[in-house]
């Protein structure tokens, strides 16, 4: 009988300016074996040179950093980064500096410093389709992005299965859970998805998701 293949690896890379705080984080993600840090930053420069080379599955962002902030790296960082899933991670639950950052590209937030528990399931939860945020910061999102609908010609190109996954995907419905409610491999729901952010011109999940609301 052939044996199951392991699980594949997901890699992290963490940028913040505080050393204390990137050691804390990277010792976490080390108790489980199934997540790997793949680089450290300490700078929004030294992330948006280093981390398009390692395209990691999640980025872990500090909000307050030294010359370019947490929201403005992830606004340059996430055209290069097609697969990665980010994280922002916030002293305070600051509505605006949170949703500024999903409207830039982000998946979701934590609040610092995160409980272990808390930071390996959102990474994990991340990957699958997940946005750990507040349903407050949820819907502040969607009603931003209704004042800004994209035209009928950006929904009616969806075609009748791309239009299948974002409902579901509009219900919280992970990844893996779109595929089992479909019938489809993981793989293919990554390539719906996929052409989904390409035909709404959209780089996250949230995004994609409010101007389907809005539309």
């Amino acid at each position: 009988m052939k044996k199951p293949s392991p699980p594949e690896t997901i890699t992290v890379a963490i940028v913040d300016d505080s050393a204390g705080i990137r050691r804390t984080l990277t010792k976490v993600l080390a108790r489980d074996e199934g997540l790997r840090c793949v680089g450290e930053f300490g700078s929004a420069e030294e992330a948006l040179v280093g981390i398009p080379k390692l395209q990691p599955s999640v980025i872990l962002m500090d909000v307050n950093l030294p010359g370019i902030d947490g929201v403005e790296c992830v606004r340059k960082l996430s055209p290069q980064l097609k697969k990665s899933q980010i994280i922002m991670l916030t002293v305070h639950e600051d509505t605006d500096v949170v949703f500024n950052s999903l409207a830039a590209g982000a998946s979701g937030y934590l609040i610092k410093p995160p409980r272990a528990a808390e930071l390996i399931a959102a990474v994990r939860d991340v990957t699958t389709g997940g946005s750990p945020m507040t349903s407050f910061i949820a819907r502040k999102v969607i009603e931003s992005f209704k004042r800004t609908a994209p035209s009928p010609r950006e929904t009616e190109n969806l075609a009748p299965r791309e239009i299948e996954v974002l409902e579901l995907l509009v219900k919280g419905f992970a990844y893996k859970e779109v595929a089992a409610e479909l019938k489809l491999s993981y793989s293919t729901v990554h390539t719906y998805i996929e052409r989904i952010y390409d035909k709404l011109h959209v780089q996250s999940r949230s995004h994609a998701v409010a101007k389907y609301l809005g539309a």
